[in-house]
């Protein structure tokens, strides 16, 4: 009997040693590219021209690195099995989209840094599973919108970080849900307003930044940002440098009669043309013209969806020595398998 038991003892030796180059395949250590640390259980990927995440990050990874390479997308099943994620940093990348549900499975998350991307918008619910998130990251990107309660289930966020986009509005109610929001940046983007009461809801709020937006303060619809100002000078700070367009005068000093005007605001994501309306009200069904359709617009409207995708970058999968470790590890499994197989039938 000692033939089965030697064979077992060589399967648990070769199966864990496979196990093991598995999975740390991303490591220096294993011959990947990035570095990790086991008592921190840190992932630094940064800065290594990658095109796509790398595969087998340890599953009992805290940080993860990947700032500074050339991301432009990501599979929706990126961040599959990283659920004690705590900080995850992809500021510094090409990111133009985000595929809905690709945070949803860091429910650990405490910070998410997204700066300094290509984002022009954001899936609705995109961050809705990270409720234990405090740090929110989307300055330095393209956003000229955001889509309605994208905030509302990031209850513990404490900084709020938009600045250099390109927002023309803020939907009502969109920092509702933010009672222990202390930090909000806002600045350089494209507000000429904001919602009446936009702000209320951010009790704990000690820095907002509302400086270079062309605040237009010729309309009524200044008057809340000015009165708000007004009462929270000397408790938030930075809230003064809000000026109106062209910076010939303070948000804050703007009275009732220079904010005369009722001014109506276009809704840029949803308003038609009248021109267009005129034209589809007075034709007949064999006069419309066929409009276009985008084929990825199409795609998302069957519901496509882009298969995942191994790393393009040689550098990200495992060396050429580790991939034929693992095929030789593979086949002295299978023959101690065979071999226990054997032996068992003998006894």
């Amino acid at each position: 009997m000692m033939g089965p038991v030697m064979a077992a003892c060589l399967l648990i030796i070769l199966s864990t040693a496979w196990i093991s180059q598995a999975n740390g395949a991303t490591c220096k250590k294993d011959g990947g590219v990035c570095t990790c640390n086991d008592q921190t259980k840190n992932v630094d990927c940064s800065s290594k021209g990658l095109t796509a995440i790398p595969i087998n990050i340890p599953a009992d990874t805290d940080r993860l690195d990947l700032r500074g390479n050339k991301l432009s997308s990501l599979p929706h099943t990126a961040f599959h099995g990283l659920n004690k994620l705590t900080i995850l940093n992809l500021q510094f990348n090409k990111l133009q989209t985000l595929p809905t549900g690709v945070f949803d499975h860091l429910v650990n998350l405490n910070e998410l840094h997204l700066g300094t991307n290509q984002l022009t918008s954001l899936p609705p619910g995109i961050f809705d599973k990270l409720t234990k998130l405090t740090r929110l990251d989307l300055d330095r990107n393209q956003l000229k919108s955001l889509p309605g309660g994208v905030f509302d289930k990031l209850s513990q966020l404490q900084k709020l970080y938009l600045q250099e986009n390109q927002l023309q509005s803020l939907p009502h109610g969109v920092f509702d849900k933010l009672a222990e929001l202390k930090t909000l940046d806002l600045q350089n983007n494209q507000l000429q307003r904001v919602p009446d009461g936009v702000f209320d809801s951010l009790l704990n709020l000690n820095t907002l930044d509302l400086n270079d937006n062309p605040w237009d303060c010729s309309c009524r619809d200044i008057l809340y940002l000015s009165n708000w100002i007004r009462e929270k000078k000397g408790t938030v700070s930075n809230i003064e440098a809000a000026e109106c367009d062209g910076g010939t005068k303070a948000v804050l000093e703007i009275t009732e009669e220079e904010a005369a005007e009722d001014c109506v605001y276009p809704n840029t994501t949803t308003a038609i043309p009248t021109t267009i309306i005129t034209t589809l009200a007075s034709s007949n069904d064999d006069d419309i013209p066929e409009l276009p359709v985008p084929q990825e617009n199409f795609q998302k409207f069957l519901g496509y969806q882009e298969p995942d995708h191994l790393p393009a970058q040689p550098q990200c999968l495992m060396s050429i020595s580790g991939y034929l470790g693992l095929m030789m590890s593979l086949v002295l499994t299978s023959a101690a398998i065979l071999y226990v197989i054997h032996f068992l039938k003998k006894a």
